[in-house]
């Protein structure tokens, strides 16, 4: 295999994205000026990463929207339940190969293809609304966006690491992290107005058929991108574009990154457990507890709190002040703390409902509703519960973007990334759907996420570094790896590190 067929085109050695905190960042073109005008404000990355959180907004926010009500607003939960099992199974197997697919369709054209399924998956619920029989085509549709979701969220991890220089990456996880929340605040809002005297304990068709035409919108905008090869970071240095290799070698390199960084392992059990917590959240939580009113408002400020985690821990790890090890570490530190804090909180809740009880209290009237005395306590760990989702979301993108500013790479990161959260929730999804205990699935979600932090912790300590090194993307590793070495190379051979 040569290495052309692999191969990063650059237009200087500037290209690794060397952060200008870096003795390398000398090295990036100094005479560099950034176009004014609309054509400035169009290749800039921070809109470009707009836009992207926009795509997101249209399609997994508004999904978000009506998973967040509980059971996808519907009475019952089980058809949901099984929807999201079969959209989290094809989502995993979708998501271990799409960083692949990502470079060699390129980012806009999978973008546009994964944002397709999430009109598909809402239209589906407006037709269980009119038919109630029809439930096999809500979890085919679930099977459809899985495959869909899986190219998005790739796609979408790989332009947001690698727009931004490395002092940059959690300000634009958090930049992305806000407008993609704002669709399930939108959506979640809608909800709210239109279900605000409901009596039914179920959404109308008045909201699936917004949240329908709102998606639709979001699947025409990464035609309106622009080509990541023509984009240039702050600090002027180019963004890595694919020459389109073959399929063959776009596997090789899916293997090349587990050979060649094998500390992302110890990042799996982090990534499996990162949308465990959406089951007892939504389902066990939400939609077991709460009237179709309360559930609606809860939906509003849970996206609503994604959006203070998201920066509030995006600013502590670009903080220059401190070395980009510390910041690791501290936002570890955040995440365990936050952990402990609302499964305390919330096992003081769930020690005293089960499924059985639930069931005797079926009638909306026997709910807990939005001007009880109980919601006032519930509500607020809910909007903590929401903090969390979003923090554990940022740090582990964040982390991800700590280990390399390689578009390839970080596809091929983000992919596993996906394919294992997606993994863990297909598992979850079918355990609430067969009726698992409360209690059980609760303290399931608790111990998942302490092993992910206590795994990612040595992690973190072996492979996150001040700055990334040229060395550590996937062409210079694949060069060592293919290129036997000179048996009197020189100092000239060191031309692939700092």
């Amino acid at each position: 295999m040569s290495m052309s067929d692999y191969s990063l085109e650059k237009d200087n050695a500037s290209g690794s994205g060397i952060d200008v905190e870096s003795p390398a960042a000398a090295a990036a073109p100094a005479e560099f000026q950034r176009p004014t005008g609309l054509k400035g404000f169009y290749y800039n990355p921070v809109v470009q990463v707009f836009m992207l959180g926009f795509v997101c907004f249209m399609g997994p926010g508004l999904f978000n929207a009506l998973n967040g009500l509980g059971g996808g607003g519907q009475l019952s939960t089980t058809t949901s339940a099984n929807a999201n099992v079969a959209l989290y199974a094809t989502f995993a197997f979708t998501a271990f190969f799409a960083g692949s697919i990502n470079n060699v369709l390129g980012p806009r054209l999978t973008l546009l293809l994964g944002s397709s399924g999430y009109a598909l998956y809402i239209g589906s619920y407006l037709t269980v609304n009119i038919h109630p029989k029809a439930g096999a085509f809500v979890i085919a549709a679930g099977a459809v966006l899985g495959i869909c979701a899986g190219l998005l969220w790739t796609a979408q991890g790989c332009l947001m690491l690698a727009y931004p220089i490395e002092s940059q990456k959690g300000a634009f996880i958090g930049i992305f992290w806000t407008i993609f929340n704002l669709g399930g605040v939108v959506g979640a809002s809608v909800s709210l107005g239109q279900n605000f005297h409901s009596t039914a304990n179920a959404v109308g068709n008045g909201t699936y058929i917004g949240f329908l035409v709102l998606t639709c919108i979001g699947v025409l905008i990464p035609m309106l991108m622009a080509n990541p090869d023509k984009m240039r970071r702050s600090d002027g240095t180019k963004v890595m574009t694919l020459r389109h290799p073959s399929w063959k070698t776009e596997f090789y390199g899916l293997w090349i990154t587990l050979r060649t960084d094998p500390t992302i392992i110890l990042l799996f059990p982090m990534f499996f457990a990162s949308n465990w917590f959406y089951t007892w959240q939504f389902n066990d939580y939400n939609a077991a507890l709460f009237t179709i009113r309360a559930r609606a408002l809860n939906n509003l400020v849970y996206w609503l709190a994604q959006i203070v985690g998201s920066v509030s821990i995006g600013f502590l790890l670009d903080q220059r002040a401190l070395t980009r090890r510390f910041r690791a570490f501290a936002g570890w530190t955040a995440l365990f703390l936050m952990v402990f804090v609302v499964h305390i909180w919330a096992y003081f809740y769930q020690k005293n409902y089960t499924r059985a009880t639930i069931a005797l209290e079926a009638q909306d009237d026997d709910k807990i509703d939005i001007y009880d005395k109980p919601y006032v306590g519930r509500v607020f760990l809910y909007i903590i519960c929401g903090m969390l989702d979003a923090m554990w979301q940022t740090t582990a993108y964040w982390i991800m973007g700590a280990m390399s500013n390689d578009p390839a790479k970080l596809a091929n990161l983000t992919g596993f990334y996906k394919s294992l959260q997606s993994a863990g929730a297909a598992g979850i999804w079918r355990g609430d759907a067969v009726s698992l205990p409360y209690m059980n699935i609760f303290v399931s979600t608790w111990a998942l996420l302490v092993g992910g932090l206590v795994f990612a912790l040595p992690m973190i300590f072996m492979r996150v570094r001040d700055h990334t090194e040229p060395s550590d993307e996937i062409d210079n590793i694949l060069a060592n790896l293919e290129t036997p070495a000179a048996p009197n190379a020189g100092p000239e051979r060191k031309t692939n590190s700092t």
